[in-house]
């Protein structure tokens, strides 16, 4: 039996002005995907040929440059040609991808896959749980699976199970299809933590919906920062029997939606400067301030020096902020040297509605990394240590600051460009604070601008009731 592998997985603010392009991207090309940790789960399938084809995953951001995803397509298509005959693909996606010009992206690439395939060949994907989901890709998969928790640690169980499914259906000769709910509603990520309720509960129930015919089960939050058609929650089913299927599918819709009021913020949340107060007045730590507004791994910018000017205007002391994307500012400490002292403009350097600071810093480390585009600065700013990246990265895992002679545990304030904390950093914060920040990924969801989400939708527009409507794939009505 042979498999074709391969997808692009990026999540993009429509609401930032910064392109992604190719060197955005770190992508694996044949038996580098093969190798790679993202797809260690495939060594469980010795049975399978794998034909590795092109995974292309940036972290998230703006809108993806249209000139970088036809690229990249057309790359994929020209491998899955030279790979074929195979016996079904397999594409590693998230699903809220947002191309420049385009709306669903991901729902082109999966119907060019389909237009190449054939009608025949069974095409599983797997998504991430904040991709928005249309019904142009629901029709042109048999196999879906999306992550049930949030933050993110059950990705290579959704890849094995969504890999898993596929082997079944093309084991048993089972034609397996889709069904559809879309539900009205949009949270932010922040507001829909699997660690916390109602999302607890609703993830929870999902496997017992499911049994021989019903082969998985999916809630889908959605990605909020996307102003799109496709922008909606959904409940996903995979299965063998469309009454099941259906019958699973409207029960999670109906669910969500019930519980739609009780979402709520896990950390303590509000206004920076009132996270600040709560901040030094603690008596604890490290108290860990998340800088919701501008977190990379949603979608934002990264370049915003918003929390760095509170910080100085305070005067405060024993804070380490992790960190700001600012090239000419790095270049600039480089140029320098460790040891030297020099001004520099902070922030804004991709974004310019960013806000700016212009300040004296010493240069404490300099990490070359292994290209241009992984280096960063350690400076002091009085008693603030500030770390500058050469592009968009987070820090949210203990090796982040490891790698920077760093350590978030013995410091006052941890400042992190964040919504919910990362599993390694969640567990040291004393306490947990995010700071309802400005940028490209606003917690202020209501007052973002909503010209192409479908209307009716929850917080855009009020809405009071909303009766669950099941949506079969092609696979299940043909």
């Amino acid at each position: 039996m042979r498999i074709a592998v391969g997808g692009i997985h990026t999540e993009c603010s429509t609401y930032s002005p910064v392109l992604m392009q190719a060197q955005d991207f770190h992508v694996l090309r044949g038996a580098e995907l093969l190798s790679h940790e993202h797809f260690g789960f495939l060594g469980a399938f010795p049975q399978v040929r794998i034909a590795p084809l092109l995974h292309a995953r940036a972290v998230p951001g703006g809108p993806v440059s249209r000139a970088t995803y036809e690229a990249f397509k057309a790359e994929f298509l020209d491998l899955l040609r030279a790979a074929l005959p195979c016996d079904g693909v397999y594409l590693a996606m998230h699903g809220a991808m947002k191309v420049e010009g385009m709306f669903d992206a991901e729902g082109d690439w999966i119907s060019a896959v389909r237009d190449l395939v054939g009608p025949e060949m069974v095409i599983a994907t797997s998504y991430d749980l904040h991709g928005n989901v249309s019904a142009r890709v629901t029709d042109q998969i048999d196999i879906f699976a999306a992550y049930r928790t949030a933050p993110h640690i059950d990705t290579p169980e959704t890849m094995t199970a969504a890999f898993a499914m596929l082997l079944r259906a093309l084991e048993t000769g089972t034609r397996s299809g889709v069904v559809r709910v879309p539900v009205p509603l949009l949270l932010p990520g922040e507001r829909s933590s699997t660690e916390d309720e109602p999302a607890r509960s609703l993830y929870a129930a999902l496997p017992g919906l499911e049994g021989p015919q019903v082969w998985r089960t999916d809630l889908m939050i959605g990605y909020v920062w996307a102003d799109e058609p496709r922008a909606t929650a959904c409940a996903m089913v995979t299965g063998t029997d469309l009454a099941a299927c259906t019958r699973a599918a409207l029960r999670i819709g109906a669910d969500f939606w019930t519980a739609r009021d009780r979402f709520r913020f896990g950390p303590v949340t509000g206004p920076l400067e009132e996270m600040l107060d709560i901040a030094a007045r603690a008596t604890t730590a490290p108290v860990i301030l998340a800088d919701s507004g501008d977190n990379p791994t949603g979608g934002g910018v990264g370049d915003r020096a918003d929390v760095l000017a509170a910080l100085i205007a305070r005067g405060w002391q024993d804070a380490l902020i992790a960190g700001i994307t600012d090239l000419p500012a790095l270049e600039a400490c480089f140029q320098a040297g460790p040891g030297a002292s020099l001004t520099l403009r902070i922030g804004g350097s991709l974004d310019p509605a960013g806000d700016t600071v212009e300040t004296r810093a010493q240069v404490i480390r300099l990490v070359p990394g292994t290209a241009p585009a992984e280096r960063e600065a350690v400076v002091r700013i009085g008693g603030i240590t500030l770390v500058l990246a050469a592009r968009r990265r987070p820090y949210h895992n203990l090796s982040d600051f490891a790698r920077l002679g760093l350590d978030p545990r013995a410091v006052g304030l941890l400042v992190v460009k964040s919504g919910y904390l990362s599993p390694e950093l969640a567990p040291i914060a004393n306490p947990n604070l995010m700071a309802l920040s400005e940028g490209v990924v606003s917690q202020d969801i209501a007052r973002l601008e909503n010209l192409h989400r479908p209307p009716g939708t929850l917080p855009f527009e009020a809405r009071a009731d909303f009766t669950p409507e099941a949506e079969p794939s092609a696979r299940f009505r043909g």
